[in-house]
């Protein structure tokens, strides 16, 4: 869980951190399923660090009903409790999360945006926006930088401002974050980030 956050959303990270915006990154999970929980938690902070975002603005959970893993399902209603106690202490006015298939269809993933819509849709009380990161067929997914052109054509169909196309600006120091998983820096997902259209530009939805 904890790589993906670089895997996907980092050109979303270095726009938001390139206009000045105040980043609090909540991780959901330890990324411990290989027994390696202490490991990514330091990862993930130095992979904060090479994006701009402050380590004190990042917390990674570790709740024993909320553990990485393929065979784990989490509670929408704990999720949404504990992403709830994090938007009141650092006061949020904005969630970008995963869609409902998660990019790679990663149960763990498609729990988290379930429970921000939980979130979104029952107890939320305050004016909050949130935004997903849209999965794409694999085609696009693994087409680099290529898919930019198609992703901005079908922003724009949606003048309504319910969908936006982020470029990444700053390719070098997504590599660099990524680079931080150390555990998890093998040649296949070395091969993933050249390839993957998450690595150049991110969609996000507007979830209602």
């Amino acid at each position: 869980m904890l790589f993906h956050f670089c895997r996907f959303f980092t050109p979303t990270i270095n726009f938001l951190t390139s206009k000045g915006h105040n980043i609090q990154v909540l991780c959901l999970s330890t990324g411990g399923a290989e027994g390696k929980g202490n490991i990514r938690k330091r990862e993930l902070f130095q992979a904060c660090v090479a994006l701009k975002v402050p380590m004190q603005q990042v917390k990674i959970v570790d709740h024993p009903d909320v553990q990485d893993g393929f065979d784990k399902v989490w509670n929408h209603s704990l999720l949404a409790k504990i992403i709830e106690e994090e938007i009141t202490s650092c006061s949020i006015d904005m969630i970008i999360t995963f869609d409902c298939y998660g990019v790679s269809g990663h149960c763990n993933h498609r729990d988290v945006h379930y429970g921000v819509c939980k979130l979104l849709h029952d107890t939320l009380q305050r004016d909050i926006e949130v935004w997903e990161l849209v999965s794409t067929n694999i085609l696009r997914k693994y087409s680099g930088p290529v898919d930019i052109w198609l992703s901005i054509f079908l922003a724009m169909l949606h003048s309504n401002g319910t969908m936006h196309c982020i470029v990444n600006e700053n390719s070098r120091r997504s590599f660099k974050a990524m680079a931080q998983h150390s555990s998890q820096w093998v040649w296949f997902r070395k091969l993933f980030v050249v390839l993957s259209s998450y690595t150049y530009m991110n969609t996000l939805r507007k979830v209602r």
